[in-house]
């Protein structure tokens, strides 16, 4: 037992938190997985502008990913489908129809403008050993952009799993800026397959979304699906509706797929069916619509796994644009005055030609300390102290390049040095704007190629009992006592395999069913009818029947509001025997008695409204101590 507990406490605890922080849950602050991240950047570090052949690509990467080619292959052929940091070219399958990609050999990917634009910067990137300890690879990328909802997510880890939605593009970047001015802009999911979303319940990136189908009715006898809902394939669409024709829940004559770059599926439908009518079976029954819920976990910036909402996580990557960008901003300047200090260095070394001080030294220290003298005089001009690595620096300009040097060439570019320190100085002052004039520059760049795709609209969910056609006929054979719609025998109704019926047998049992094909009830069935809000709301059933023992007639009135499915029931106490059952309230109940001697009254009548509704438990009202002859419903007269 020992070994077992040390094997969860520890193993399971590890294996656990390397699944959850290392393989299925991506990052709040470059919104990647680590096998995604990985893959970025081998290819930042191979690109030089071409096509490299995928299978090259998922050989540089696994220096940094241990489990496998199989996984990174499938990672990169997903992360080039979303269409924003990978280029690809050839097959890499089809999002529309479920295709799958080639083989890695035969395509080729590189990095887009915008993942190269976006995505990197070596020199404010924090690395760590890879799993091997052979090479570094970063923690998390300096993304300039909302990766995480830009792309979604989908995992599932130990104990946990996340699935956040893509969005658009612009609008979030729109989101950043307004969030950047202290505003607030929500934004929705966007998804590459188009199609119609409700985000009534959204709740900012932990509720759920109703996705549909775009639907082309406006042709009675076909129906024409060009956008799909998310999650869905043409291949998978066309499944759902062939197997709820088989189950008749929607009559169609055919179906065909013309997807190509465009969805297209065309549905014919069956002689005097229409359009119209078959939209919402096809929502209710098929691929057509789906529920999607949603759940934002990520791991936070303290490397645990944490549930956020869309809007803080716009406000996260909002404030990390502003520290990405103040990053750039301070090493483009350290980089600025180291080159400003070099060039004054140089410009006084030739200028005042400290060059000729050294030209009668014997050693290597009186040359160095001949240059130190030499800027002496000139310490006013430099910012900094001289070091002896930019002595050695200048000692290593050839006597070309001094010979060749232009003074007000070196002037140009040392203004053009103090002009771009200013500007910097400038933006650091004025970070905020700064990072708002960012984001406003990539949607002016970029606003064309991220359109909105999926059209936000409210709608019902569609039931599939509200959407179910009754084109089945439910019969009752009363001489074999069988009940269904594969009985031959007198039609009751006209019914749906989802709907269910009360069946009343004439010993007063009851029970609720789903529509039978074919199901023996009794030979004498005092009632069938459906079982739904309408008919426990408002329907009384009327019971005449008598005690066994003494043969006295008693009286019940009930609704039949709770029950369970195929529970069989008594509407009437044991040891009694049921003469009349009727849901007519407004009847007046007949009754005639055994003769006794000296007893003249040999029949009544009752006014059934004259009594109270009451549970369906509860027993009858007994209407007279005498032995009742038979007794039934009849109508008043006027």
């Amino acid at each position: 037992m020992a070994y077992v507990h040390n094997l969860f406490n520890t193993n399971y605890l590890e294996y656990a938190s390397y699944v959850i922080k290392e393989r299925a849950i991506p990052h709040v602050n470059d919104g990647l997985k680590p096998v995604q991240r990985r893959i970025l950047h081998t290819l930042h570090e191979i690109d030089d502008g071409k096509f490299h052949k995928v299978a090259n690509v998922v050989g540089h990467s696994m220096r940094y990913h241990p489990h496998g080619d199989a996984s990174i292959y499938a990672a990169l052929v997903q992360l080039a489908n979303r269409d924003m940091f990978v280029d690809k070219q050839g097959n890499f399958g089809n999002i529309f129809t479920g295709d799958e990609a080639s083989a890695a050999r035969y395509i080729e990917c590189r990095l887009t403008p915008l993942g190269r634009e976006t995505l990197f910067n070596p020199e404010i990137t924090e690395f760590l050993p890879s799993y091997d300890g052979r090479n570094k690879e970063p923690v998390t990328l300096p993304a300039k952009v909302p990766v995480l909802l830009a792309q979604g997510a989908e995992g599932i880890a130990v104990g946990m799993a996340t699935k956040i939605l893509p969005h658009n593009f612009i609008e979030l970047l729109e989101a950043e800026i307004a969030y950047l001015r202290n505003e607030q802009l929500l934004v929705f999911p966007d998804f590459p397959t188009a199609g119609l979303a409700d985000v009534s319940d959204y709740n900012d990136g932990n509720g759920k979304v109703l996705v549909r189908a775009k639907l082309d009715t406006k042709d009675p006898k076909r129906i024409l699906i060009k956008e799909l809902p998310f999650g869905a394939t043409t291949q998978s669409i066309i499944a759902s509706i062939e197997a709820a024709a088989k189950k008749n829940k929607l009559k169609i004559s055919g179906i065909s797929d013309f997807t190509a770059e465009q969805v297209e599926i065309e549905i014919r439908l069956a002689r005097g069916v229409h359009s119209k009518d078959t939209e919402d079976a096809l929502y209710a029954f098929t691929d057509c619509e789906s529920s999607l819920a949603v759940n934002c976990l990520l791991i936070n910036t303290d490397g645990k796994p944490a549930i956020m909402s869309v809007s803080e996580i716009i406000g996260h990557n909002a404030e990390n644009v502003v520290s990405i960008l103040k990053a750039e901003l301070e090493l483009e300047k350290g980089q600025l005055l180291d080159k400003l200090h070099a060039k004054t260095l140089e410009r006084i070394f030739i200028e005042n030609r400290i060059y000729k001080k050294i030209e009668t030294k014997k050693t290597a220290e009186a040359v160095v300390k001949a240059v130190f003298d030499g800027f002496a005089p000139f310490k006013k001009q430099i910012k900094r102290a001289v070091t002896r690595e930019d002595v050695d620096t200048l000692l290593k300009i050839p006597i070309r390049r001094i010979s060749a040097y232009d003074i007000e060439r070196a002037k140009k570019e040392m203004e053009g040095i103090l002009k771009r320190l200013a500007e910097i100085e400038n933006h650091l002052v004025h970070l905020t704007e700064y990072a708002i004039a960012f984001l406003e520059g990539l949607i002016k760049k970029y606003a064309k190629t991220y359109p909105r795709r999926t059209e936000l609209i409210s709608f019902e969910q569609v039931g599939v009992k509200e959407a179910a056609q009754r084109n089945l006929k439910l019969r009752y054979d009363k001489d074999s006592g069988y009940l269904g719609y594969e009985v031959n025998g007198n039609v009751l109704y006209d019914v749906s395999t989802y709907d269910r019926i009360l069946v009343i047998k004439k010993s007063g049992a009851y029970f609720v069913t789903d529509v039978p094909d074919k199901m023996f009830v009794d030979k004498g069935m005092l009632y069938c009818g459906f079982v739904d809000k309408q008919t426990t709301d408002n329907t009384i059933f009327n019971a005449l029947y008598k005690d066994n023992k003494s043969g006295a007639p008693y009286f019940k009135r009930c609704k039949i509001e709770k029950y369970i499915l195929n529970k069989g029931y008594s509407l009437i106490p044991e040891n009694c025997t049921i003469l009349k059952l009727t849901t007519d309230s407004n009847l007046l109940i007949s009754t005639d008695y055994k003769p006794k001697p000296r007893v003249r009254v040999l029949s009544e009548m009752f006014r059934i409204s004259d009594y109270l509704v009451k549970g369906v438990k509860a027993g009858g009202v007994r209407l007279a101590n005498r032995e009742i002859k038979n007794g039934k419903f009849v109508k008043e007269e006027e």
